[in-house]
């Protein structure tokens, strides 16, 4: 049996979250109203920041701070993941098919089982975590410019004027320095 190594250290974290075998969902209006509510209610009873997020098809990339003294991201995750999927089956089918093993185990095919984490080490590392998130529908080759992809918080540092709006090209980011976490 494989044994996962998971941070416990740091408050902040970058993550990659997949849906099973990378059913193109996530960017459909159903999906993103569920994934909204799911990490609205998971954050009331087990707070976190969204430092930074962006939904893809079939997968998403965020940056989360945790409250002092919490490191507590897999129950968050398994939360977050729970009502998303209530929600999901509710009106839709599962996203993929279900083998023995997930059947056994009363799983859903919406997700992929685990999720990949990255401790978020300094400042500059952050940096490069959030430009990464930002970068990555273009990265994909989703859109031409970071600006045009919706359903990404780039648009909230835009405003804060973190970035200005055509910030993405090849010298504003740190490139695939940051592709190894994914």
């Amino acid at each position: 049996m494989s044994r996962y190594r998971r941070s416990h250290e740091g408050r902040t974290f970058f993550f990659t979250v997949v849906t099973h075998e990378r059913c193109p969902i996530l960017c459909t209006d159903l999906a993103r109203a569920a994934l909204r509510d799911a990490i609205r209610e998971t954050r009331k009873s087990r707070p976190f920041d969204v430092v930074a997020f962006v939904l893809l098809p079939d997968y998403l990339h965020t940056v989360w701070e945790l409250p002092e003294g919490d490191l507590d991201y897999a129950t968050r995750w398994r939360e977050v993941k729970t009502r998303f999927t209530r929600t999901w089956t509710a009106f839709e089918s599962e996203a993929g098919d279900l083998s023995l093993s997930r059947t056994k185990r009363g799983e859903r095919g919406v997700w992929q089982r685990r999720f990949f984490e990255h401790t978020i080490r300094d400042e500059r590392d952050l940096r490069r975590g959030v430009d990464y998130v930002h970068v990555n529908p273009m990265k994909h080759g989703l859109v031409d410019r970071v600006r045009d992809w919706e359903w990404s918080t780039f648009h909230r540092y835009v405003r804060l004027g973190e970035y200005s709006p055509d910030w993405g090209s090849s010298a504003d980011w740190y490139g695939d320095e940051f592709c190894d976490y994914e």
